[in-house]
């Protein structure tokens, strides 16, 4: 932190609110001051240089809108960050239309909304600073080619620090998308065969009758059509790596060829009666559970025990929601260069909404997100109206919504914010047809205060015409 205080101005017609932020960003070192409305506000920018502006969207008496017009009309070299309660697209696409730096929404997370401030502070300050805190922000959270720092990736990574110096069979399971070949990819290039061969085999994506070919190659004349020698797969490996992903996929027959190239590292090509020996390092994957393969008589169990000497299990995205920012931030500068778009940053209130999501798809259904993102956003930052979210959330909801109260389904992963709203919008709204549109009367049904009741259903998105 500076010795010389950087100056906020907190803009809130909530005094508990304007008291928590007030409280809060003075602890962390800030010179705060506040204001209970649009007015005030807009007198004290004209008087006071501020660095930073923390402004409500609804303040009574005017818009955050019209303040912040008001605040870069002035200062345009202010930095100013928009909170809100209302979850309105319009008003984050005109705020940052407007120059806003980011728009949150209420409530939010207060070690969020510190890292947002400091890093929005440090940027404005300095552009070399930002290219500092790019850089430092990168280092931990990249691991080679992949991103997050969510305790469940750190224990991949620490796992393939261990391994990937030796030639130890690996099993990567995890849902579909979650980026298991980039695991295998990662291991191949922290071992010492990196410099040599990293070969990928779908296993379900070659027809059954040509596996072995493709597999173990084969000689010229050993079938119609074979009118040279082919190599295959597992020679094209030889000193470096093969992925065998959806190993699953493969039948009894294959199966049962396969397990002798993993025990003795050689094979024959078809029609070839010489034993060909490789030296190569396998990794399998799987979106199956094998052990339940093995019981039910569809794998076999010594290949099994061959391939998962080591097993890495990588996380379905539900489980590493802090690292939905990191993964969307890499995903929106790999695919604002492909198209030469100048898309800096990703808003928070988009981020929320992303780590409301379950992403059944995993990464593969957020970088396609973000990719579609990039192409419709009309702005420099991606806002909430470019992640068209509301069509996958309705089709996660219709799923869910006969089901989400058993608590039996919590092994599937459920999005509990979005299951205590619903409940929480239902008593509202059913105590508000109680009480006759009454908040006040509302309020004592709930056992709840009229300003919590007030703020219940600016969050919820409930009607807010009646008693005031």
């Amino acid at each position: 932190m500076s010795e010389i205080k950087a100056k906020i101005l907190v803009v809130d017609d909530e005094l508990s609110m304007r008291e928590l932020l007030e409280i809060m960003l003075t602890a962390e070192g800030y010179e705060v001051l506040t204001a209970e409305n649009g007015k005030k506000a807009v007198s004290m920018i004209g008087k006071t240089s501020f660095n930073l502006i923390l402004c409500d969207i609804r303040l009574g008496d005017m818009t955050g809108i019209d303040v912040l017009k008001s605040a870069k009309t002035r200062r345009p070299e202010t930095v100013f960050i928009m909170i809100s309660a209302y979850a309105s697209a319009e008003n984050a696409v005109e705020a940052m239309n407007c120059g806003a730096y980011d728009y949150l929404p209420k409530p939010f997370d207060n070690e969020e909304l510190k890292q947002t401030i400091a890093k929005a502070l440090e940027i404005s300050s300095d552009g070399d600073v930002k290219k500092r805190i790019n850089d430092e922000i990168k280092q931990h959270i990249h691991y080679g080619i992949l991103v997050g720092n969510s305790l469940g990736m750190q224990k991949i990574y620490k796992l393939i620090d261990q391994i990937a110096p030796t030639n130890t069979n690996v099993l990567v399971t995890g849902e579909s998308g979650t980026g298991k070949e980039l695991i295998a990819k990662a291991i191949h290039n922290k071992s010492p065969r990196n410099e040599r061969p990293f070969v990928v085999v779908n296993c379900g994506s070659i027809p059954e009758s040509l596996v072995e070919s493709e597999f173990f190659g084969y000689k010229k004349g050993a079938f119609t059509g074979a009118s040279h020698d082919k190599k295959g797969l597992f020679e094209a490996a030889h000193t470096g790596t093969i992925f065998l992903d959806e190993i699953g996929e493969l039948d009894l027959q294959m199966q049962v060829k396969l397990l002798r190239v993993v025990q003795e590292r050689s094979f024959k090509p078809v029609g070839d009666n010489i034993e060909k020996q490789v030296d190569i390092r396998i990794i399998s994957a799987t979106n199956k559970t094998l052990v339940d393969e093995v019981i039910e008589g569809r794998f076999r169990e010594d290949l099994y025990y061959r391939l998962n000497v080591v097993e890495i299990r990588v996380p379905p995205l539900r489980e590493r929601k802090t690292d939905i920012r990191l993964l969307a931030q890499h995903f929106l500068e790999k695919h604002s260069r492909i198209t030469g778009r100048e898309i800096s940053k990703i808003s928070s209130y988009a981020v929320d909404l992303l780590q409301r999501y379950d992403f059944p798809g995993n990464i593969r259904e957020l970088e396609n997100l973000i990719e579609r993102s990039v192409a419709l956003s009309t702005t420099n930052i991606i806002l909430p109206e470019s992640l068209s979210l509301s069509i996958h959330k309705r089709r996660w909801i219709e799923g869910m919504k006969n089901d989400r109260y058993d608590l039996e389904d919590v092994s599937g992963g459920v999005m509990l914010d979005d299951i205590m709203d619903e409940i929480e919008r239902a008593y509202i709204e059913k105590a508000l047809a109680s009480a006759g549109g009454s908040k006040t009367h509302a309020a004592e049904l709930l056992g709840i205060n009229l300003r919590s009741i007030r703020y219940r259903c600016s969050k919820l998105g409930i009607d807010q015409s009646g008693d005031k």
